[in-house]
């Protein structure tokens, strides 16, 4: 191993995990030895799935009511951690212990299916990932633009429109990342990972909050009565939102479609997972199986916070439930603590953004560097503390946040895309590969009543996928037909 190199800290996501150094000790992949645990690794996926999904769960219940709404979220989080274990087993190809390993998404899909398909995984995994840099350029900006009307609300009034446009705010985003964007790897970033976590919490425990407080919960509980809650306690239906003003027949269906993906898009993590699983230190016990526990406790945790934030949202608003908890304005005041929330998004996605795109960056760097091996335009590069200036990186990294911003300019409409991005991405990086892997690692019998259970599951989920789909894509068009390109 070549000295002078970086050794890999053990939470490192491990697309940069090639990056080990003078290191006493190393795993028996020759690899900086791996140091995470159950508990490291459930705080890395709490850290990816609560995220600004969080925020569109009161809009998805009110198109689903309370008995769907609900029921459709412990369903997506059973599929969902049944999937991940199906998928924690493929981090070893052969022996679980001793297996070798696969580093990322596309080496376990190369190793256990190969062909077409790795191209297939690549494509749908990094559009997922430039997807989410867009969807989270929009979420930002329509935060930042919350923070400027909760105060014009607060001193003109609630008759103000106080209309503001949303495109300075996401250039200012592009702006900031544009920044972070020159910190080469994940080893540098593991901070911004920390904070980002923390607003997490924090924004998604203010909407909790303000939801409870808007039901008037603590009365709800000491009285229990009909007429408390048929006077403005709990709002809402048994079956959603109601067709009549506004809301057609065809509307209504479509909603409770894109309600789908805005759910699955909550819980989305499996692009990920691999990554996690390589933090994670050799066995005894294997990384399969501590993969499995953390991966139970980070599903069940994150369905108890989703169901509160997702119902207390439903049973503040009702049917008028936005799409965004704190920035649809159903909450007007404390304003300043409204503030306090779209700041913490604001901080949180600055984040979470680096941690969905240096993946796309190592991997045109890698691919970049491998063609033209001896290129200082790519090779030559000037470290100042965290960042590593090279012209290859300041262009490259530069043209692809300007080419997010401008797209999520074109598409401002954060449920749509919220909606179309857990659509697309749940059943091939969630369900399909998956499945077929563990199918084909663990030697299922084509005709057995696991081999039909599992396609029937993947086949189920693919008419889920196709059908929100086609629901946040109906919204988006309705949603064209009255907007203007960057008129924001």
């Amino acid at each position: 191993m070549a000295s002078g190199q970086k050794v890999v800290k053990p939470m490192e996501v491990s697309v940069e995990a090639g990056n080990a150094g003078e290191a006493a000790w190393l795993d028996d992949d020759g690899r900086a030895r791996r140091t995470g645990t159950f508990w490291t690794a459930s705080a890395h996926i709490i850290t990816a799935v609560i995220g600004s999904g969080v925020l569109s769960l009161a809009w998805a219940i009110a198109q689903l009511g309370w008995v769907a709404g609900p029921a459709v979220m412990l369903l997506f989080a059973f599929v969902i951690y049944y999937t991940s274990t199906l998928l924690a087993e493929c981090y070893r190809t052969g022996d679980p212990a001793t297996g070798k390993r696969n580093y990322t998404y596309m080496d376990a899909v190369r190793a256990n299916l190969g062909g077409a398909k790795v191209t297939f995984c690549g494509v749908i995994q990094y559009a997922n990932l430039v997807g989410v840099a867009i969807g989270y350029t929009i979420a930002s900006s329509i935060s930042m633009r919350a923070i400027r009307r909760a105060g014009c609300f607060h001193h003109n009034g609630h008759g103000d429109p106080c209309r503001s446009s949303s495109n300075p705010y996401m250039i200012l985003f592009g702006v900031v990342q544009i920044v972070f964007s020159q910190i080469p790897d994940f080893d540098q970033i593991w901070w911004l990972s920390i904070v980002a976590a923390v607003m997490s919490f924090t924004y998604s425990g203010i909407g909790l909050s303000l939801g409870i407080v808007q039901t008037d919960l603590m009365h709800m509980l000491t009285v229990m009565s009909c007429e408390l809650a048929a006077n403005g306690g709990i709002q809402g239906s048994l079956t959603g939102i109601s067709i009549g003003v506004g809301v057609s027949s065809t509307q209504k269906v479509w909603r409770s479609l894109q309600a789908f993906g805005d759910i699955a898009f909550a819980y989305s993590f499996s692009n990920i997972l691999i990554e996690i699983q390589d933090t994670i230190k050799a066995p005894p016990p294997s990384e399969a199986k501590v993969m499995k526990s953390a991966t139970r406790l980070s599903v069940a945790t994150t369905t108890v916070f989703y169901m509160l934030c997702g119902c207390m949202g439903y049973a503040a608003f009702g049917d008028a439930a936005p799409d965004n908890l704190l920035t649809g304005f159903g909450f007007y005041e404390p304003f300043w603590l409204l503030d306090v929330a779209n700041v913490a998004i604001v901080v949180h996605l600055v984040g979470a953004y680096q941690v969905f795109v240096q993946p796309i960056f190592a991997f045109v760097e890698r691919w970049a560097s491998r063609r033209w091996p001896d290129s200082a335009f790519i090779a030559k590069e000037l470290r100042v503390g965290p960042f590593a200036l090279s012209l290859f990186r300041l262009t490259w990294r530069s043209a692809f946040v300007c080419l997010t911003t401008v797209v999520a300019m074109l598409l401002p409409f954060f449920g749509n895309v919220v909606g179309l991005l857990g659509a697309v991405s749940f059943w091939p990086l969630t369900v399909y590969f998956p499945v077929e892997m563990y199918i084909a690692q663990r030697g299922v019998p084509r005709g057995s009543a696991r081999w039909i259970s599992l396609k029937t599951l993947s086949a189920c989920c693919l008419v889920v996928s196709i059908a929100a789909a086609a629901g946040s894509i109906a919204d988006v068009i309705d949603a064209l037909k009255v907007y203007r390109p960057f008129s924001g």
